[in-house]
């Protein structure tokens, strides 16, 4: 019982970054209808620019954090002004290859400048572990979980509450409608790949101060499964990422707490596979009838 406990509480702590992943895809799915591939990079460029703010600069760790997640953003801007709006009337076919392009010039642009070697993360906080009959919990663990529990909130309450969170969603539910009705949704799109890539690079920074270790393909892989996290809790759906996060990173967690652990990441594919068969409109997604 106490193993699984344990595991429980990794799982959400990796969940708490998949989650933050997950928000960025869902919320870009839910505006245009686009799978940002190159979104797991974002998430390596915020762990580097964390990096470079604790390394160099010297900053303190949470200023860092709020410095990586900002310059993120223009960056998510950037992408989405170059690479995705003109091609926005386009076949999807040609977005999904320039997400992509996007995707490995990020990677190997990063590798170029900066080598493909592992780098270490600065330890801005010093780890602390926390023992609870048996259980062992560190204060990067709650930091983690804590952080992501209020950016989850702090978007929640953005979407729900403010003028630019309902322009996202008026663009979600009809684009043509929203735009004779006076929203912006070159704007609108733009703040959503904003906040997004934030979120990315905030899971980037706290990862690599679990992970202590950073590189240029880092993103590839929790990439995916941010991808897998989002579709499992219904993509398009915000309170579904975070649930579908938290899913596959206990998942991933218990799974490699057993002797088939060499077979994480096979079986959170798999559960893609399922859930698309079963479910393909996720957890909390609703099916929808089409008039033809």
């Amino acid at each position: 019982m106490t193993t699984f406990i344990q595991q429980l509480i990794n799982g959400l702590m990796l969940g708490s970054v998949y989650a933050l992943l997950a928000l960025g895809y869902t919320m870009v799915y839910g505006i245009i209808k686009l799978i940002n591939f190159a979104h797991g990079d974002i998430y390596m460029l915020g762990a580097y620019f964390g990096y470079f703010f604790i390394k160099v600069l010297h900053l303190n760790f949470f200023i860092a954090l709020i410095l990586a997640m900002a310059v993120s953003a223009i960056i998510g801007v950037v992408i989405e002004y170059i690479a995705y709006r003109p091609l926005r009337h386009s076949p999807r076919i040609a977005v999904l290859i320039s997400a992509l392009g996007i995707s490995f010039l990020l990677e190997n642009g990063m590798t170029y400048l900066y080598g493909s070697d592992q780098r270490s993360f600065p330890q801005a906080i010093k780890t602390v572990q926390y023992h609870f009959y048996g259980i062992q919990v560190s204060n990067i663990q709650l930091i983690i979980d804590v952080t992501s529990i209020v950016l989850m909130l702090l978007l929640t309450y953005i979407v729900k509450n403010t003028k630019m969170g309902r322009a996202m969603r008026a663009v979600s539910a009809d684009p043509d409608a929203a735009s004779l009705m006076g929203i912006n949704i070159n704007h609108t799109i733009s703040f959503t790949f904003a906040i997004g890539s934030a979120l990315a690079a905030a899971g980037g920074v706290l990862i690599g101060l679990y992970y202590n270790s950073i590189d240029p393909l880092m993103g590839m892989t929790p990439g995916l499964k941010a991808f897998v996290a989002a579709v499992l809790g219904g993509i398009g759906i915000i309170p579904g990422a975070a649930v579908g996060g938290w899913l596959i990173g206990i998942l991933e967690t218990m799974v490699q707490a057993t002797a088939f652990s060499d077979y994480k990441d096979a079986i959170v594919y798999a559960m893609l596979i399922i859930i698309l068969l079963i479910k393909p409109t996720g957890i909390l997604g609703k099916n929808k009838r089409e008039k033809v």
